[in-house]
């Protein structure tokens, strides 16, 4: 598995673009925002986006959705918790953040499950609901990676002081992840990718959440 981060957008979030060396399709995951730099390196390694995973409908997480999706034809994937706020600038935070308001045209392809298997483009992620961050995250997990969007990060975990969130959720969902080894790759919504390792020696909020280390 091969995995390129673009931190996109006002908040650069990080975008990633998946992909097993020897395809040509891809998934992408939180496109943010700068669809032109996304199609930019889609095309630099000739690659085609299969589903644009979205891991929670916040602004900076879904911006460049409709022209992705446009140029390229790919399947929207998101929790249908989340679904709602495609088109609510309210509750994906872009006119509170004071961007404007950010409305994503397009209607989800596929509305994930808790413990829905997505096989994509010779890849295959366990999709874990994640409330906390919003009510309709998702956790994408396989392969020894872990896309966690803003429900984990280094050394940190995502504000619930906002529509949707909620602290106690948050912890809950955190602690799904014990089942997970040591050894898996976090890759963030925000920020440095880390491992479970080390967010399990160092992360507070993952240590309040419990649960056994793996090794």
């Amino acid at each position: 598995m091969k995995v390129l981060v673009l931190p996109v957008g006002p908040l650069k979030a990080n975008c990633y673009i998946v992909f097993q060396e020897e395809e040509g399709d891809c998934v992408v995951i939180d496109p943010g925002g700068d669809w032109e730099l996304l199609l930019h390196n889609l095309k630099e390694h000739r690659l085609t986006p299969e589903a644009i995973l979205l891991t929670h409908g916040h602004f900076d997480h879904i911006g460049a959705v409709d022209d992705l999706k446009k140029h390229t034809g790919a399947k929207l994937v998101i929790h249908s918790e989340d679904a709602g706020l495609l088109q609510d600038p309210e509750r994906n935070l872009s006119r509170p953040f004071g961007i404007g308001d950010l409305r994503v045209k397009a209607t989800p392809d596929r509305l994930v499950k808790d413990g829905d298997m997505l096989e994509i483009a010779g890849l295959r992620f366990r999709a874990l609901h994640a409330p906390g961050h919003t009510l309709g995250g998702v956790f994408y997990a396989g392969d020894g990676v872990l896309f966690s969007g803003d429900t984990l990060m280094w050394g940190t975990a995502g504000r619930t002081d906002m529509p949707g969130g909620n602290l106690q959720l948050l912890l809950k969902s955190l602690s799904r992840l014990s089942d997970l080894d040591d050894s898996v790759l976090v890759y963030p919504g925000h920020g440095p990718q880390s491992t479970l390792a080390r967010e399990r020696s160092s992360n507070p909020y993952l240590q309040a959440a419990g649960g056994p280390e793996k090794s």
